[in-house]
């Protein structure tokens, strides 16, 4: 019998400048890593190899437009897929904010914590 799928990852595509990305998105991506039990990465947009790492997350399995938004958020799964969680939002940081309590709130979520409890 194949092993049961589980979140082996969480990446979060950001730049340090950006008020939606810093400090708000890494706490609580932080968060969201911790009750998940994974490790998070952080890929920004402006270094050399992770501008490219997360020009190809985005891509291939986020909102990819030519100037994407961010930041963006990922669960890696260890059969290999890729879940895209959020996107944040051009408008105010609250929006962004509501975005990731939203996400904190979801079914999917706490099927997530009930999933990895049992």
């Amino acid at each position: 019998m194949p092993a049961a799928r589980r979140p082996r990852r969480l990446t979060i595509v950001l730049a340090q400048w950006c008020p939606h990305c810093v400090p708000l998105s890494v706490k609580h991506g932080r968060r969201l890593a911790r009750e998940l039990r994974v490790p998070l990465r952080i890929l920004d947009i402006d270094r050399g190899r992770q501008e490219a790492a997360a020009d190809r997350i985005v891509r291939d399995h986020g909102d990819a437009s030519p100037d994407y938004l961010i930041p963006q958020v990922f669960l890696e799964w260890t059969d290999g897929d890729v879940q895209h969680l959020l996107t944040g939002f051009s408008e105010q940081v609250p929006r962004t904010d509501r975005a990731w309590r939203d996400l904190f709130a979801s079914d999917w979520f706490r099927s997530a914590r009930r999933e990895l409890r049992a």
